[in-house]
């Protein structure tokens, strides 16, 4: 009789042990899974943010003043114009006809495709029409190769350093219009000059 009861703990033992076990096996696997997961997601995040985000480039030049300023520092969206067009007003990053070994450019967009662009005075006309800037930019004392009128092809820019005067755009034979296969990504954040942080560039 002893020796039954002997036996009946012991397999009791036996079976407490194995379901312990069981639920301590369980739970390794669902930490290593959890773990997994968490380490795919971070991975992803990460790859996201430098595809979408993570070129980072410097001005070079005074060309973007009082926007951005010469070694400023600008994060670009590499993405945005997969989904969508480059807008009248976008402060891109481009290579010069698609010179691989040029130095990035940053221009602001000022004519969009198939319209015709000509400098008259100092000033952008657009299809024969002044643009309205809100003499928001210096008068122009060259224009270029746009004192003849230029029509734009399907996919052309027409591009300006925000510091009229002192830049190299799209008024320069050398750079032209900006075909939008040239076009890097709209430049989107800067480096504060005298602070740490960002700045959303408008």
């Amino acid at each position: 009789m002893e020796c039954e009861e002997h036996a009946g703990v012991a397999r009791r033992n036996g079976l407490h042990f194995y379901q312990k076990k069981k639920r301590l096996n369980s739970k390794v696997v669902t930490d290593i899974f959890e773990m997994i997961i968490g380490t795919l997601i971070v991975g992803f995040l990460a790859i996201a943010i430098v595809y979408f985000v993570g070129m980072r480039t410097s001005v070079i030049g005074d060309s973007m003043e009082t926007t951005l300023y010469n070694g400023q520092e600008i994060l670009t969206n590499r993405f945005l114009y997969k989904l969508s067009s480059p807008k009248r007003g976008d402060v891109i990053v481009f290579l010069p006809n698609g010179n691989q070994n040029s130095h990035y450019y940053v221009k602001r967009i000022v004519g969009l495709p198939g319209e015709t662009i000509q400098i008259k005075e100092g000033r952008v006309y657009i299809d024969g029409v002044l643009l309205d800037e809100e003499d928001a930019y210096d008068t122009m004392a060259d224009a270029g190769i746009a004192e003849n009128e230029i029509t734009l092809g399907l996919d052309e820019y027409f591009v300006l350093g925000d510091n009229r005067n002192s830049s190299e755009d799209s008024r320069s034979g050398n750079i032209g219009a900006v075909n939008r296969n040239n076009i890097i990504g709209k430049a989107w954040f800067h480096m504060a000059c005298e602070e740490a942080g960002m700045g959303r560039i408008e």
